[in-house]
């Protein structure tokens, strides 16, 4: 149990610094290639901090364990709207931008509602993921044109600070930072996703709750960290924004991309429990940000009670 536990904090570790790496690299090639720093920000850099979700899911999609790789996203994704939200409003009130009512919150409820639709039968198929990636394509393209359009524009799935203001002066550096990132993003991925079967196996547990819960957590650890970091400086006003827009990749690209490489069966209990929750949780969002244009410390208490509950649901 103790090695199991080291290893599957070793392959946490592992998989947030591969995918930091992999960010880095392909950023700097991207400004090396003339993008803006706001296209490198809502495309190279939010998919490369989805990156642990994604090699986990395609881990565990290709190694017979498709309640992890369906139980990462949706997990994350309560996850998100939930504990990491609640505890960036306890520590300072979020304000809301008026783009998260208007964009962000219908796109993060519509690809839950989507998600539900398309795996009511028990799969999620090559078609259904392709129809996926169109989306996200399609909403990457609106919010691109939409930021350009504004002087006051900031990334909706991750803040621009993270982004070099210029290429590095070697492009083989920004070649070893993918190799190493990619490398530990494997390695990390198939450490983590090993660690979890045989965590579920030792707790005598199934691999959906491994899945929705310490999976699920592990992966939304650097939101969680940045979130609140943010909050305690006081800069917390992206912070929404950003949690939605990662969901949003959360479901259209991981599990996108990998449904378009291996089928994922899903389990009736993720269906008719879990997504349920992700899609209660998303819709108990909206009239706390319309309300007062800020989601505050009362409604972070009550965030964390709701995260506090569906975590007890699990696991009991």
């Amino acid at each position: 149990m103790a090695t199991t536990i080291v290893l599957l904090i070793i392959g946490l570790i592992v998989l947030i610094v591969g995918g930091d790496h992999l960010v880095k690299g392909a950023s700097s090639i991207a400004l090396r290639l003339h993008l803006s720093p706001l296209v490198v920000g809502l495309t190279i850099v939010a998919f490369g901090t989805s990156a642990p979700e994604f090699f986990i899911s395609i881990q565990s999609a290709l190694s017979g364990s498709p309640d992890l790789a369906m139980g990462n996203v949706v997990g994350s994704n309560i996850c998100n709207l939930a504990l990491v939200l609640g505890l960036t409003a306890v520590i300072n009130p979020v304000k809301v931008q008026s783009n998260s009512i208007q964009v962000d919150w219908p796109m993060t409820m519509g690809s839950a509602i989507l998600l539900y639709l398309t795996v009511r039968d028990g799969f999620l198929e090559f078609w259904e993921g392709t129809m996926f990636m169109v989306c996200i394509l399609a909403y990457l393209f609106f919010i691109i044109r939409q930021s350009r359009k504004s002087e006051k524009a900031k990334n909706k799935v991750i803040e621009l600070d993270t982004i070099p203001d210029a290429p590095s002066k070697q492009i083989w550096k920004d070649l070893a930072f993918i190799f190493i990132g990619c490398v530990g993003l494997y390695y990390g991925s198939d450490w983590f996703v090993g660690s979890a079967k045989e965590l579920a196996l030792s707790l005598g547990v199934g691999e959906r709750v491994v899945g929705l819960t310490v999976v699920a957590l592990g992966t939304s650890l650097p939101e969680l960290v940045t979130a609140c970091v943010a909050s305690y400086k006081g800069q917390s006003d992206l912070a929404l924004g950003n949690l939605m827009g990662s969901n949003i990749f959360n479901i259209l690209s991981i599990l996108g991309i990998t449904s378009m490489i291996q089928i994922i069966p899903v389990n009736a209990d993720i269906l008719n429990k879990d997504i349920i929750w992700m899609l209660l949780i998303t819709l108990m969002i909206l009239p706390l940000m319309i309300m007062r244009r800020e989601v505050g410390r009362v409604d972070g208490f009550i965030l964390l009670v709701v995260y506090s509950i569906y975590v007890y649901t699990v696991v009991v």
